[in-house]
Order: structure tokens, then sequence, then C-alpha cells
């Protein structure tokens, strides 16, 4: 493997576990939603999320030539917490609904600007699996963006709950545009978009919302890059205990067939 071929699955390592973590974190929703058909809605989002995560590790797998049957399996269930590579936005506990709907918000926002971009990639494979991807990420981009909305714009309480998760989520937002030590490298080849572009578009969806529901993030993080944990080693304290629920039946026995 070269280094161009180690870096780009190195990047499709991070996105994979972006959507496992997040994935799994939503999932946690199931039967708490505050009403039914969010409950319904929002297992949905972390079914696709999960599902798009599949893909990642599929192709993961073929980068790295690995067995794509059995590699999922084991990237999910056999590796420590220390050896993933997500985002710690997605690690976070769940919080309350406003909470979880900006967090939800804030990845997709990122993630339907990624994709977009990778749809045109010059790795064929990399680029099918955005476009497909793209598709749902769509979706759950305008179902978050529009609770972003109703509450944002709702009650003082409402107002105040979103305020409180966006001053907490703020930090963690500069990791979703880390993925791996020399992006530089592979957008030069044509194989993903540039990290500052994704960014700025990112920003240009993100911070009208906000401004129109009246929410303002830490001020001295809009005007650079906002400063936070990255995802290069860095973990919430709270991950470990994520990792070991998520494991937990798998681990019992390894060598099980489902």
């Amino acid at each position: 493997m070269n280094e161009l071929q180690a870096e780009l699955s190195a990047y499709v390592l991070a996105l994979a576990d972006d959507e496992l973590i997040l994935g799994h974190r939503d999932s946690q929703w199931c039967g708490f939603a505050p009403i039914l058909e969010e409950d319904i809605a929002f297992a949905n989002i972390a079914l696709d999320e999960i599902g798009h995560a599949g893909l990642w590790y599929g192709l993961y797998a073929t980068l790295t030539g690995q067995d794509p049957d059995s590699t999922p399996d084991r990237m999910i269930f056999q590796r420590p917490s220390q050896d993933f590579h997500c985002a710690p936005l997605v690690e976070l506990p769940n919080g309350d609904w406003a909470f979880s709907m900006l967090r939800q918000y804030l990845f997709d926002a990122a993630e339907v600007t990624r994709l977009s971009r990778l749809a045109e990639s010059n790795h064929p494979e990399l680029a099918a699996i955005a476009a497909k991807a793209v598709k749902e990420e769509l979706y759950h981009q305008r179902h978050t963006r529009a609770w972003v909305e109703r509450l944002g714009q709702g009650s003082d309480e409402s107002r105040r709950r979103m305020q409180v998760a966006l001053l907490a989520l703020w930090p963690y937002t500069e990791s979703l545009f880390s993925h791996c030590r020399n992006e530089a490298a592979l957008a030069e080849a044509g194989l993903i978009p540039q990290t500052g572009q994704v960014r700025s578009a990112w920003r240009a969806e993100v911070l009208p919302l906000l401004t129109d529901c009246e929410l303002m993030p830490p001020k001295v993080q809009t005007e650079g890059q906002p400063s936070g944990p990255t995802r290069r080693g860095q973990h919430v304290n709270e991950f470990p205990a994520l990792i070991a629920e998520l494991q937990s039946i798998a681990r019992q026995d390894p060598l099980a067939k489902w």
C-alpha cells in the first residue's frame, strides 16, 4: 500500500467511525423521543447512519486488502476504544432533545457538504458510496434543521436549551473537518474535497440558521476555527463506556456466526 492509499484508507475509516458512533448514540433515543412519530423517524436516521458506516467499512477493507465480509464486524466489535478515529462531537452523551437535534444538524450539514463533493471524487468506489449516502443525508439535514428552527424559534425555554446545547457543542465542531493527517495530498489528487472548502460551505449553511433562531455560538470561535478536541487520539471521557456497551454481546463469543 502506497502512502496516498494509506492516507485515503485512514480518511475512509474516520468517515465510517463517525457514522457508526453517531448512529449508536441516536439509537439510544429509541423509545424515549418526545413524540411517537419522532421516535420512529429518529430510529430510521440511526439505521441510515449505521448503514452508511457499513459501506465505508467495506471500502476500507478494499483499500487495505482485507476481507470485505469480515472486516466491518471486526472493526466494530473487536477494536479497543482508543483505536477508533471518530470525531469527539459524535461521542458525547445525548443530553436532552435540543442537544441531540442540534448535534445531528451540525453533523448533517457537514456531511451533506462533504458527500456532495466526494461524489465527484477520482476514486470510483468512494464516489459511488458518497452519491448513495448523500441522498439520505439530505433528508437527515432537512429533518434536523426543522427541529433547530422549531426549538430555536419556539418558547423561551426551548431557545434557552438550544443555546446551552450550542455552547457545549460548538468547541467540538472542528473535529468534523479533520479526518487524516495528509488531507492536502488527497485533495490535490482529486480524491477528496479541500477541508477549508468544506468548512466554509458548512459555515455558510449553519451560521445564518443560528442567527435566524437567535442562537449565538461563542464569538471567539466564530471568527476563526473553533478550538477544541480533534479526532487524532482524543476521545471524550464517556467514550470507553459507549464502546464497551456496543461490543458487549459480540465479545462474549468472538467466534460466533451471526
